[in-house]
C-alpha cells in the first residue's frame, strides 16, 4: 500500500482538504496523512466547504511534521510554496509532488466572502489531487506491466 504525506504550512486548510479528497478518491487504497510545518488546528471554513462537497474531514487533526520523523513515504505532496521549499529532516520519500495553492485562511473579508474563497481553493485542491492520483495510478500500472 502506498504511503502519501500531504504537507503545507499550518495543516489547517489546504493539506486537510487534500487529505480528505485523497482518502475519498483512493477508497482506502493508500495510507494518507497530512501535516504542517506548524500545527494551527483544522479551520472551520475548510470543514464547512468540504462538507458541501460530501467529504467529511471532522475526524482529521492538525499535526506538525515532527510527528512523522523517522518515517518513509512513497509520495510527499506539498500544497504551498513554503512547504515546497522546506528541507525536511528525518522524513524520507521516493517522490515529491508540488502544487502552489493559495492559503484561503489569509483572505480578509466578510464571512460569505471567506466561504467563497475557501470554495475556490477547495476546487483547486480537488483538481490537483485528482491530477496527482491519475499520475500516481498511471505510474503504478506502468510499473506493473
Amino acid at each position: 500500500m502506498k504511503r502519501i504525506l500531504v504537507l503545507c504550512t499550518g495543516n489547517s486548510c489546504r493539506s486537510q482538504m487534500a487529505e480528505g479528497y485523497l482518502k475519498f478518491y483512493t477508497q482506502s487504497g493508500a495510507e494518507i496523512r497530512s501535516a504542517g510545518l506548524e500545527s494551527h488546528g483544522v479551520n472551520p471554513y475548510a470543514v464547512k466547504v468540504m462538507e458541501e462537497d460530501s467529504i467529511d474531514i471532522t475526524g482529521q487533526h492538525s499535526k506538525p511534521i515532527d510527528v512523522f520523523r523517522g518515517q518513509h513515504f512513497d509520495y510527499l505532496v506539498t500544497v504551498c510554496d513554503e512547504a515546497g521549499q522546506k528541507i525536511l529532516k528525518g522524513i524520507s520519500y521516493d517522490e515529491k509532488i508540488h502544487f502552489s495553492i493559495p492559503d484561503p485562511a489569509t483572505f480578509r473579508g466578510e464571512a460569505e466572502q471567506k466561504l467563497d474563497e475557501f470554495r475556490r481553493v477547495r476546487e483547486m485542491v480537488k483538481k490537483r489531487m485528482l491530477k496527482f492520483i491519475g499520475k500516481a495510478l498511471q505510474e503504478n500500472s506502468e510499473a506493473a506491466a
